[in-house]
């Protein structure tokens, strides 16, 4: 019996560019994110305004992520990455203007939906072409580690993003907190650039844009797995995500713009710990039933933090929510690069984009506008309800990814 190998992916010199790159974006983004949540909510004390942060994210998403899927299945992937990231460094320019100019104050915030709408453009491309050019630099056999190692290396930025963006909105205001965002997505840029692999996808005959988007669709919805899988992901987080109201939940926890970046870092807290102990152990033997288990932890800990009361117990939830979604996040990553083609990878991550990433920012508006109408800890009670539900109605409807065992280079046991 072979050796596993935990560090297999890292010994690979291009991945390992590629995800320091993605770290490096990760902790502007994250601390990018807190600095605008806070932004918003001292200037509307408002659910639905800091929900309309997720609905500019989501709109973008949705209407250029097959395109952009597209792209990165005809394209070098690294050029793509390159040029998204760097038009992020732009965005994050534009809002450090827009507050030291003073164009962002007291319910005075479209300047900031403006820049989020133009950056979900550019996050549309990266998106596909990170995951599609992750498939590249590594071989089949070490998709599951590449994945294990990739998504706990981007929770190891998420947690340090949203601390360095909270203690830095806190001690020094929003400007600086930008300046530093700057920094490092150029840092990110920087990484990306070293990357030596610039090889067009492989592609068969070059077929018109709608034709090339309905292949991958209908490729999709011949997995039944990976559909279900998509759906599981997409419902729950529909309904389960309180991230988007944490500035207010801060709020009535007594904490500031600190206090909410230690609560948006605990999530990803959670996710490193779970990406790291996936990425030192053999592949799951039961992933469909560790799926549907996480899923379900992850809807319980979102009622538990709705009633809490306690920072540092509301903190433990939303760590313990963050381990079991990491579950969630890595079987679908596997199963993604296992079942897709890599000439499709490209398309096929789009629509999982628009899945999961729409349903993040989505997610976020229909907290907003419940919260609005029944209140901040009711509606948060409400999606981890509706996320137990999921669980058990896509149990009933796929019992396929229920009964699902290993995930390997060579396909899925059951």
């Amino acid at each position: 019996m072979a050796t596993h190998d935990p560090y297999a992916a890292l010994r690979i010199r291009n991945f390992l560019w590629l995800i320091l790159g993605y770290a490096t974006s990760t902790v502007a983004r994250e601390a990018q994110i807190v600095v605008v949540g806070w932004q918003v909510f001292e200037a509307t004390r408002d659910p639905l305004a800091l929900g309309m942060i997720g609905l500019a994210e989501a709109l973008p998403f949705i209407a250029v992520s097959l395109y952009a899927g597209h792209v990165a299945d005809r394209l070098p992937r690294r050029p793509i990455a390159l040029t998204g990231t760097f038009a992020m460094v732009l965005s994050a320019i534009a809002l450090l203007l827009f507050t030291t100019t003073g164009m962002i104050g007291k319910g005075h915030v479209w300047p900031i939906y403006l820049v989020i709408f133009l950056s979900g453009i550019a996050r549309s491309f990266i998106r596909p072409a990170f995951t599609a050019l992750s498939a590249e630099v590594v071989t089949r056999d070490l998709y599951a580690n590449a994945v294990a190692w990739r998504s706990s290396t981007w929770q190891f930025a998420a947690v340090l993003g949203p601390a360095i963006g909270g203690l830095i909105y806190g001690f020094a205001g929003a400007a600086t907190a930008y300046a530093v965002v700057i920094v490092m997505m150029s840092l990110s840029l920087g990484a990306l650039w070293l990357i030596d692999h610039d090889a067009r996808p492989q592609q068969g005959e070059a077929i018109p844009i709608g034709e090339s988007l309905r292949i991958g669709i209908r490729f999709l919805l011949g997995q039944r797995i990976l559909l279900a899988a998509m759906t599981l992901d997409l419902f729950s987080v529909l309904f389960g995500g309180a991230v988007a109201l944490l500035p207010i939940f801060a709020h009535l926890l007594g904490a500031g713009p600190q206090g909410l970046g230690i609560l948006r870092a605990a999530p990803a807290a959670g996710s490193l710990v779970t990406g790291i102990i996936v990425a030192h152990r053999p592949p799951m033997r039961r992933t469909g039933a560790a799926l549907f288990a996480s899923v379900a932890i992850f809807g319980l800990t979102i009622i538990g933090f709705a009633i809490s009361r306690n920072f540092w117990i509301s903190f433990a939830l939303l760590t313990a929510g963050g381990m079991a979604d990491n579950v969630s996040v890595i079987i679908r990553g596997t199963l993604l690069q296992t079942l897709t083609p890599q000439h499709m990878l490209g398309r096929v991550s789009s629509v999982n984009q628009i899945f999961i990433g729409s349903s993040n920012e989505i997610g976020a508006f229909e907290s907003g506008l419940v919260a609005r109408l029944l209140g901040t800890v009711p509606s948060v009670i409400f999606g981890g309800i509706m996320t137990l539900v999921v669980v058990a109605v896509t149990m009933a409807w796929a019992p396929q990814l229920r009964k699902m065992r290993e995930i390997d280079g060579t396909g899925v046991s059951h």
